[in-house]
């Protein structure tokens, strides 16, 4: 049974990605205006997501020194992780940048959502209760970031329809997660060990070396402070969720 319910709770958790069908019915001129408050919110939350959520959640389990040397490393591997997506899409001196950002996103994003089905096949491993209390944890953790993810997309130059199926396709790692944990559930500590702080050094990388540079590209000043209102909404939300 505890299969079956982290099954059902991580299929759950996966169905938030399709949040972005209601972009659908936003005509195309206004979604191509808000898009740079999206990738605000996007910053805001994934540097919210990695200091608010996922590195304090590794110092309770391990040491600082051991935390910090597994965040940079995360951060080390999504630098070399963007200069293999530049290499592979850059050739003939024809590079999308904003289309590598995209992808480099839905790998941090997936490698996420692989650690949240660990953590729930984990939690309904010791009690439903507590499994059912850390889903809706989960979820309500999504909501927010499947928001931002869907944004960046968009902003990378997918389509809608192709932004709500990479962003569905990298939520089902959730469940990829929560059936591999429950094979190796007795392992499953020194997994997310590693794993957790890795994800928090990856976002930090998109954030201050992908979208920030993006948001301050902007010189009109009423637009830039509205980005920042964002930025902070975000960083706030991340902090009380």
């Amino acid at each position: 049974m505890v299969l079956f319910y982290a099954l059902i709770a991580t299929l759950i958790i996966s169905l938030i990605s399709l949040i972005g069908i209601f972009t659908l019915a936003i005509k195309e001129k206004v979604l191509q205006k808000i898009l740079f408050f999206f990738i605000s919110f996007s910053a805001g939350s994934l540097l919210g997501g990695a200091f608010f959520h996922l590195i304090p959640e590794s110092l309770e389990k391990d040491l600082p020194a051991f935390v910090f040397q597994a965040t940079m490393l995360g951060f080390i591997l999504f630098f070399i992780l963007e200069k293999v997506l530049h290499w592979h899409h850059c050739q003939n001196q024809h590079c999308d940048e904003h289309k590598i950002l995209g992808f480099q996103n839905l790998f941090g994003d997936a490698l996420h959502n692989f650690i949240d089905g660990i953590v729930i096949v984990a939690a309904f491993s010791v009690d439903t209760n507590l499994g059912i209390v850390t889903t809706l944890s989960v979820a309500l953790h999504e909501i927010p970031q499947e928001i931002s993810d869907f944004g960046v997309l968009l902003y990378s130059g997918f389509s809608k329809q192709k932004a709500i199926l990479y962003n569905l396709f990298s939520a089902l790692f959730a469940i990829l997660g929560a059936l591999l944990g429950y094979l190796v559930i007795l392992n499953t500590e020194q997994i997310t060990q590693w794993l957790i702080p890795i994800t928090a050094g990856g976002f930090i990388y998109i954030a201050a070396s992908d979208l920030i540079p993006e948001l301050n590209k902007e010189k009109a000043f009423a637009k830039s402070l509205l980005s920042l209102m964002f930025f902070i909404l975000a960083l706030l939300v991340m902090r009380f969720i």
